[in-house]
C-alpha cells in the first residue's frame, strides 16, 4: 500500500467536489494525473501530454495544492510532469492496490448487521446460479454493498477464471442503451449484457422513472436467469419501495433472496477501523479506534476514509497516530471529502432548493407546512450524513432546541416507515448530496 497514492486520492476527491470543476474537466484533466513522489514537501504528480501539463499547470496547481496543503496541514510545494511512455514500460513507479487484494471476503468485516447479505454472496460464489437468483442486496449508501459485489465476482473469478463477469451500475446500463439505440446497433448491447455468465448491477433504484429502460433491464433479466446465469443486484431500498418500478420487474427482484445491510454496531465499527489500520501496517491505539468509530456511525466508506487520512499523515509526517489527528481526519470525511460537499450549509441549501424554498426559511421559526417539513427533512439529513450531534444540528438551523431536533427525527422517521414515496424522496436527498 503506497500512502501517497492514498493521499493523492482524498486530493481528487477534494478537486472533484470543487465547484469550479465541472466534470468534463475533471474527466479530461485530472482523472489521468498519477502521484510519481513526495520529498520533503514536494508532491510530483504526472500526466499523459504537454498540452494536459500545461493547463493543469496554468489553471489548477493552485487547486491541486491548497488541497495538498488542506489534507496535510503544511505548505505543499508541487511540480507536474508529462509520463515518460518508455519509462513507464519499464520501471512503474507505483503498483496501486488492486481489486482482487481490496475487495475479498477476507477483507470484509462481518457483524450481525451483514452477516446474512455475506453468506449469501459467498454462498452463491460457490456455484453461480443454483441458488439464489437473483440475489437483491439493498441498504444505505456506505455501509459494503459494492464491496460484496466486488467481493463475489474475485472469488468466482478464483473458482473459475474463464467466467465471463460483467459489473456495471444501473445508470452505466442506462447509458450504454441510449448510445446503442443511437447507433442502431441493439445487437450489440444485447450481446454485451445476455451472453454473460454473471451480471453483477449497482444501484438499480436508478432505474424508477425510466420505463423503456426497464422494459430492456425485464428481457436481459430473463434472458439470463432463464438460462442459469447469475444475477445479483443491489439498491438502496427494497424492492417493493423502489417508486414507479413495473410490477413485472419488481416480482422478478423479490423472486429470488432478498438480504439487507443495516449500519454497523460500535462493535462492527471498531472492527472495521482495526481492519483496515492493519491492511496499512498501522498500529492505532484502543482509544483512538474508539473515538473513530464512536464518532462515525453510519457509514463504513467514512471509517475507511479516516484510517487512510491518519495513515497519509503519519507516513508523511512521520509522527505517531494521536487523538488529534483522528478529529481532524474525521472532520475532513464528514465534509469536504464527499463529492459535491455536505457540510451543514449546504445540505440546508440543497434541502431548501429541492422544497422551493430558502435556507433562511429553514433556520427561521416559520410554521408553514411545506416549511416545516423541509425543515424536518433538513435535521434528518444532517444527522444521516455528518453524525453531529442534536445540539450542533440544532443550534445550525436557527437556535432550535435539542428536544425540538429529536422530535423532527422521530416525525421523519415515523413518516417514512408509513410512506414509501417519502422515504425514497429522503433517500434521493442524502444519495445526491453523498454523490
Amino acid at each position: 500500500m503506497d500512502s501517497f497514492r492514498d493521499l493523492f486520492e482524498q486530493v481528487l476527491l477534494l478537486c472533484k467536489a470543487d465547484e469550479t470543476i465541472a466534470d468534463v474537466t475533471y474527466n479530461l484533466f485530472f482523472q489521468d494525473l498519477e502521484p510519481v513522489d513526495f520529498t520533503d514537501d514536494t508532491a510530483v504528480l504526472q500526466t499523459g501530454s504537454d498540452f494536459k501539463q500545461g493547463i493543469l499547470t496554468s489553471k489548477y496547481a493552485q487547486l491541486l495544492q491548497k488541497n495538498f496543503e488542506k489534507l496535510l496541514g503544511f505548505p505543499v510545494r508541487l511540480e507536474i510532469r508529462v509520463k515518460d511512455k518508455a519509462a513507464e514500460e519499464t520501471a512503474p513507479v507505483f503498483t496501486p492496490e488492486s481489486t482482487a487484494e481490496k475487495y475479498t471476503f477476507d477483507t470484509f468485516v462481518v457483524g450481525a448487521e451483514n452477516k446474512f447479505a455475506y453468506a449469501a454472496c459467498q454462498r452463491v460464489a460457490r456455484d453461480p446460479g443454483a441458488i439464489y437468483n437473483p440475489l437483491f442486496i439493498y441498504g444505505r449508501s456506505g455501509l459494503g454493498k459494492t464491496h460484496l459485489l466486488m467481493a463475489t465476482q474475485n472469488e468466482i473469478l478464483k473458482n473459475n477464471p474463464n467466467a465471463n463477469i460483467l459489473y456495471t451500475t444501473s445508470e452505466n446500463f442506462t447509458n450504454d442503451m441510449v448510445s446503442f439505440l443511437a447507433q442502431k446497433n441493439m445487437e450489440e448491447f444485447h450481446n454485451k449484457y445476455r451472453t454473460v455468465d454473471v451480471l453483477l448491477i449497482d444501484d438499480v433504484q436508478f432505474l424508477q422513472n425510466k420505463m423503456g429502460i426497464q422494459e430492456e433491464f425485464f428481457h436481459t433479466f430473463n434472458a439470463l436467469t432463464q438460462v442459469g446465469k447469475q444475477v445479483i443486484l443491489t439498491s438502496d431500498r427494497p424492492p417493493r419501495e423502489i417508486d414507479t418500478l413495473t410490477d413485472r420487474l419488481r416480482n422478478r427482484f423479490e423472486s429470488g433472496l432478498l438480504a439487507d445491510i443495516q449500519p454497523p454496531a460500535i462493535e462492527t465499527r471498531m472492527a472495521i477501523v482495526k481492519k483496515k489500520a492493519q491492511q496499512y501496517d498501522m498500529n492505532l491505539s484502543p482509544q483512538i479506534v474508539e473515538y473513530i468509530a464512536e464518532k462515525l456511525k453510519n457509514n463504513i466508506r467514512q471509517l475507511e476514509g479516516a484510517v487512510k487520512k491518519i495513515f497519509a499523515m503519519t507516513s508523511l509526517t512521520g509522527r505517531e497516530p494521536t487523538i488529534d489527528m483522528a478529529e481532524d481526519a474525521i472532520r475532513d470525511v464528514q465534509t469536504d471529502n464527499m463529492p459535491i460537499g455536505v457540510k451543514t450549509e449546504k445540505i440546508i441549501e440543497y434541502v431548501a432548493q429541492f422544497y422551493g424554498i430558502t435556507p433562511a426559511d429553514i433556520t427561521s421559526n416559520k410554521k408553514n407546512a411545506n416549511i416545516a417539513l423541509a425543515r424536518q427533512v433538513t435535521v434528518y439529513v444532517l444527522r444521516e450524513i455528518t453524525g453531529q450531534t442534536l445540539q450542533v444540528i440544532g443550534e445550525a438551523i436557527g437556535g432550535k432546541n435539542h428536544s425540538t431536533v429529536n422530535y423532527s427525527i422521530s416525525l421523519v422517521e415515523k413518516k417514512m416507515r408509513s410512506e414509501p414515496s417519502f422515504k425514497n424522496t429522503v433517500f434521493e436527498i442524502i444519495h445526491n448530496l453523498q454523490e
